[in-house]
């Protein structure tokens, strides 16, 4: 029987994919801790699992109606993004995707009325850099595949996804790692300002003290394994726009058994502040 042997919420920010020398300027001399501390997450926790595969959910993949799982043997090819150009621009990527686990995961709505899932292997359905990103840090010899934000979904509907990929990981022999690829709370500075803020000091660049106080209080839960005050608090830190609906966490948390869960959680690398959105690495040990 297949098992969840590790997750983590993981920022995928564009800064990490900069040269040292540009992050270095954007932080008055200083580089992102963001940076080293997806290294020492993939030395210290991915690596030794030696899992089979990796799930990403992936806060730039936007859905409307239904659930989408990348289902393809093999994405590769050259990534430029169309935010960001400047810094995210002919990225080389190779990625073995893991068909089966897609295909499972996708059954199990099957005849549900209360889920939606496809699994689909065009190869010309486009890759976003929550996914690029993660990858010269912590891709090894895993299969990777991609799953979409609904942006339609409630957070029931998010945890209810997340327990459909537990189910289908379960049928399998897999071992696999789900990461929920995306920030906490999620508002940028206006144009103007923006230039003023692209420092990582969260006291002084998220973009409102109580986005900053709501995110500290989230991630404090997360480390003392309190997933049910945070399920149930949704409400109040939807008011400070989490990325993605923070439909990565719920579908990651949601795998490990919603409120119940218990995992406490391990941070590498600080709180920081990316142009007013807040960010951490936090990994949770099953």
């Amino acid at each position: 029987m297949g098992s969840i042997v590790g997750a983590a919420v993981v920022s995928h920010v564009p800064t990490l994919v900069l040269p040292e020398a540009d992050r270095r300027e954007l932080n008055g001399g200083h580089d992102t801790t963001l940076f080293a501390g997806l290294h020492q997450l993939r030395a210290e926790r991915l690596a030794p699992l030696e899992a089979d595969t990796v799930v990403v959910i992936d806060t730039h993949w936007y859905t409307t109606i239904e659930f989408i799982v990348a289902a393809h043997h093999r994405r590769s090819g050259i990534y430029t993004s169309e935010e960001l150009p400047r810094g995210m621009r002919q990225m080389p990527y190779d990625i073995a995707g893991d068909p089966e686990l897609a295909h499972t995961w996708a059954s199990t709505a099957d005849g549900r009325d209360d889920m939606w899932i496809t699994a689909i292997d065009d190869p010309h359905l486009p890759v976003h850099y929550p996914t690029i990103n993660l990858l010269p840090f912590l891709q090894g010899d895993e299969r990777w595949i991609s799953a979409s934000i609904c942006q339609t979904g409630a957070p029931s509907d998010f945890l209810r996804f997340g327990q459909l990929l537990r189910e289908a990981i379960e049928t399998t022999d897999r071992r696999v790692v789900v990461l929920g690829s995306g920030g906490f709370s999620h508002r940028f500075w206006p144009l103007q300002q923006f230039r003023d803020h692209e420092a990582a000091d969260p006291d002084l660049h998220i973009r409102t003290p109580e986005a900053c106080a709501a995110d500290r209080l989230v991630i404090q839960r997360m480390l003392d394994g309190d997933h049910a005050a945070i399920i149930d608090d949704m409400s109040e830190f939807a008011t400070h726009a989490p990325e993605g609906r923070f439909g990565h966490y719920l579908t990651m948390v949601g795998a490990l058994g919603g409120a119940e869960c218990t995992s406490t959680g391990t941070q590498f690398g600080e709180y920081e502040a990316v142009a007013g959105t807040g960010q951490a690495h936090i990994w949770f040990d099953l």
